[in-house]
C-alpha cells in the first residue's frame, strides 16, 4: 500500500478527534463521485491499523437516467474490494435537494440499524463546508447555519454520522483519485446551474478564489470550524439558562444572571405561578432570570423553547417577537405563532399557551 500525506492526515484526524473507535462497524456512503471514492479508499487502506468492519451503501434517487448504471458501478467496486454492498432505491424519482438529503439519511440509517453499524461515514469535504456556509449566509442565518456540516452528529439512537474529510478540499480528493486511478462516476447534475449549490460551486467559489483568496475554501471551512465550537458553548449556556427560567416556577432557584436594579425594570409580580407545567404547552419562563442575560443567550433560549412547540424551525422573526417580551410591559402578547400558540406577559412570567 502506498502511504500518502493524505493517509497520514486522515489517520491523525480520526485519532485526534476520536471520530471512530477501533474494531467498529462503519457504513460508508459511496455515490461513486471523487469525494466518496477518496473516502472509501482511505478507510480501506487504514483498515488494517484500526480493525474496522467496512460496508458500502449507495442510495439511488432515480433522478438521473444513468442512476441505475451508477449503482451497478459502485456495487462492482464493492465486489472488487471485497466489501459488503447495500443498495437503497427510491420508489419514485426525488427531484429536490432537500427531499433527496432527507430520504438519503433515512435510508442510510435504516441500513445501519438493520445491519448493526455504529457509524455512517460520508465524504463531505472542506469545499462542501465552504459552500454550505456561503449558501446559508446568502439565505440569511445565524452562527448555527454557518457552522453546518459538523465532524459528527447523532442520526438515530446508537448511530453516529461522521465526516472525516472536512479538512480536505475537493481539489485534493480529485488529485488522490487520479493518483490511485480510481474510477470516478461523473454526476451530470453537478453541472446543472439551476441548483443554487452548483452555482456557488461552479461560479461563486472560483470567482472568490481568483479575485480574493486562492485558499478561500479552506478559509471558509476554518471559519465554520471556529463557529462550531462557539455554537456548542452557546447552546449549552442557553440550555442552562432556559432550565433556570423554567425552573423558577417550581422552586425559587437563584437566577443565573444578576437581576436588573429595581428602579430600572418594569413592575413585576413578586410571586410565581403555582407550578411550572411540564407539557410542551402551556409553559412559562421567568423574565427576571432572562433579563440580564446577554442578548445572544436570550435569543437562543427563545429558539430552544420555540423548537419545542413549532413543527418547523423557528424563524428570526419568531425568535425576535418572543425575545421582545422579556422587557415588554405587563399584558403584552404576540400574535399567534404557526400552529396557533401565543405568548403573553403576566407579571414576572412569559406564558406560552
Amino acid at each position: 500500500m502506498v502511504w500518502t500525506p493524505l493517509h497520514a492526515k486522515i489517520h491523525r484526524t480520526i485519532r485526534s478527534r476520536r471520530l471512530f473507535e477501533r474494531n467498529q462497524r462503519l457504513l460508508v456512503a459511496v455515490s461513486g463521485g471523487q469525494d466518496s471514492l477518496c473516502l472509501i479508499k482511505l478507510l480501506l487502506d487504514l483498515q488494517s491499523k484500526w480493525g474496522w468492519d467496512l460496508g458500502i451503501a449507495h442510495c439511488d434517487h432515480r433522478w438521473r437516467s444513468d442512476s441505475e448504471a451508477n449503482a451497478h458501478h459502485v456495487e462492482n467496486l464493492a465486489k472488487t474490494w471485497g466489501i459488503t454492498f447495500y443498495l437503497e432505491t427510491a420508489n419514485e424519482p426525488i427531484n429536490s435537494e432537500a427531499a433527496a438529503r432527507d430520504w438519503r439519511y433515512q435510508a442510510l440509517s435504516a441500513i445501519a440499524k438493520a445491519n448493526n453499524y455504529q457509524y455512517i461515514v460520508t465524504g463531505h469535504t472542506a469545499s462542501d463546508r465552504a459552500e454550505t456556509l456561503l449558501y446559508n449566509l446568502i439565505r440569511g442565518t445565524g452562527a448555527d447555519g454557518l457552522q453546518a456540516l459538523t465532524w459528527q452528529r447523532p442520526l438515530t439512537t446508537g448511530i453516529m454520522l461522521v465526516r472525516p474529510l472536512l479538512e480536505i478540499t475537493r481539489i485534493q480528493t480529485e488529485q488522490f483519485c487520479q493518483e490511485f486511478k480510481l474510477p470516478i462516476w461523473e454526476d451530470s447534475t453537478n453541472q446543472d446551474l439551476q441548483y443554487a449549490r452548483n452555482r456557488i460551486r461552479q461560479e461563486l467559489i472560483p470567482y472568490l478564489r481568483e479575485n480574493f483568496n486562492p485558499q478561500v475554501e479552506s478559509a471558509l471551512a476554518q471559519t465554520a470550524e471556529l463557529l462550531q465550537a462557539e455554537v456548542e458553548y452557546l447552546e449549552k449556556a442557553a440550555q442552562q439558562l432556559r432550565e433556570e427560567a423554567l425552573g423558577m416556577g417550581e422552586n425559587e432557584k437563584l437566577p443565573l444572571y444578576p437581576l436588573l436594579p429595581a428602579n430600572s425594570s418594569p413592575a413585576f409580580s413578586s410571586s410565581p405561578p403555582l407550578s411550572t407545567p411540564h407539557s410542551p404547552l402551556p409553559l412559562c419562563l421567568n423574565r427576571r432570570v432572562l433579563q440580564n442575560a446577554p442578548l445572544a443567550l436570550q435569543r437562543r433560549v427563545m429558539r430552544q423553547v420555540l423548537q419545542q412547540i413549532l413543527t418547523d424551525a423557528p424563524s428570526f422573526e419568531h425568535i425576535e417577537k418572543l425575545t421582545g417580551l422579556i422587557t415588554a410591559p405587563n399584558r403584552s402578547q404576540t400574535d399567534p405563532f404557526p400552529g396557533g400558540a401565543i405568548a403573553q406577559v403576566e407579571g414576572d412570567w412569559i406564558w406560552l399557551k
